[in-house]
């Protein structure tokens, strides 16, 4: 099976954590602003599609060559074997994104790429000058950074983080690939107590069941790579058995989602059922302020409202007070909350032992850690 040079993309600020899952995987990764690089065969393409949390898309990288007029753009992007990827009836729209380059104008880079495309694929089809784009998708993206540009195939389709178990969402709901970052980041085990107090449709509670489980986070979708006729539809059955295999169906689990809103639990509970992992979570209305526990050696992790706009900013603060109130004296558990409120620290009470950048979508926010000491209990 042919080699392709391979990119996983994601949100700017989790690139180390793509990276740390290629290799957990077992490809060797090179990290990159908002991509991982790594090599792979369709297979390859599959597995990373099926089992990365915290990516968006898998992409082919097809060419990378320096372009400054339209006239290089053509020439290059023309000399590529499009009929070694492309069936005569794919239909292949070109998407296209420009910055710092000669070559600025996107509609004119998808329309050249477009243009060189179809040329070479007329020569390969014996001099064919139309073509129907009635059969499977493929997706070609010119990439241009400072007169660089990357000829890419997604291989995707809908993003990674549209997993498929959630039928409901909330009013700003979390990307399932970031809500797993924040797991991730939390550096839990499935035998620590685990805690949501801010749960909303509860992404954050079952993407840290499903990576308890080890239960691939694209189980309940299909990828743009497996209409393509060069895939073999055996190997995408085969992987997904492999994995329905390697789940933990037997892991124990102590996670927790609450919300104040008695709604939301409802919407938390079907998206758990839709994941499978219901019976794995217990969801319950909850005020954040009106939280006790008496267990030890726990993880928080929280996406409260960010009082984006003036009229919340003064709710949200109330809720930070009142998190900084109920989570200080917990000095065994540690807490990360998810919030682009800089002045979070003073409203909850206490400096973050560390503050690491992250963007949900275009929002700049801060991941607000708070390191708990650990209590050594007899058992261990």
């Amino acid at each position: 099976m042919r080699e392709y040079n391979l990119i996983a993309t994601c949100a700017s600020g989790i690139e180390a954590l793509v990276g740390q899952e290629l290799r957990h995987l077992g490809y060797e990764a090179q990290v990159e602003n908002g991509r991982a690089r790594f090599k792979g065969t369709l297979e390859d393409v599959f597995r990373t599609n099926l089992w990365l949390r915290t990516a968006d898309r898998v992409k082919i990288v097809l060419a990378e060559f320096e372009a400054k007029t339209f006239d290089d753009l053509f020439e290059q992007t023309k000399a590529l074997n499009w009929d070694q990827f492309l069936p005569m009836d794919a239909e292949f729209p070109v998407n296209a994104k420009s910055q710092k380059s000669t070559l600025h104008h996107v509609p004119s880079i998808q329309a050249i790429v477009k243009k060189a495309v179809v040329k070479q694929m007329a020569e390969a089809y014996h001099r064919r000058t139309r073509f129907p784009e009635s059969g499977a998708k493929f997706q070609i993206e010119a990439v241009v950074n400072k007169d660089q540009v990357m000829l890419l195939l997604d291989t995707t389709g809908n993003s990674l983080f549209k997993r498929g178990y959630r039928a409901e969402k909330g009013a700003a709901p979390l990307k399932e690939n970031m809500a797993a970052a924040l797991v991730l980041l939390a550096k839990w085990y499935p035998e620590m107590p685990f805690i949501d107090p801010v749960c909303g449709s509860g992404t954050i509670p079952i993407e840290a069941a499903l990576m308890a489980k080890n239960v691939a986070p694209g189980s309940w979708r299909t990828f743009a790579c497996e209409q393509w006729p060069m895939f073999p539809a055996e190997l995408a059955q085969r992987l997904r058995a492999e994995a329905k295999e390697a789940e933990k169906k037997d892991q124990k689990l102590a996670i927790y989602g609450y919300d104040i809103d008695g709604e939301m639990i409802e919407i938390s509970r079907l998206n758990a059922k839709n994941a499978g992992v219901l019976h794995d979570i217990e969801f319950k209305q909850l005020a954040a302020k009106d939280f006790k526990t008496t267990l030890k050696n726990g993880v928080i992790v929280a996406n409260p409202p960010y009082g984006v706009r003036l009229s919340d900013q003064e709710n949200a603060a109330k809720l930070y007070r009142q998190m900084g109130e109920v989570y200080r004296p917990m000095t065994t558990w540690s807490k990360y909350i998810l919030s682009s409120d800089l002045n979070f620290e003073k409203e909850y009470g206490q400096k973050a032992t560390k503050r690491r950048k992250l963007y949900n979508g275009a929002l700049r926010t801060d991941l607000f850690q708070y390191w708990g000491k650990k209590e050594r209990t007899p058992q261990q």
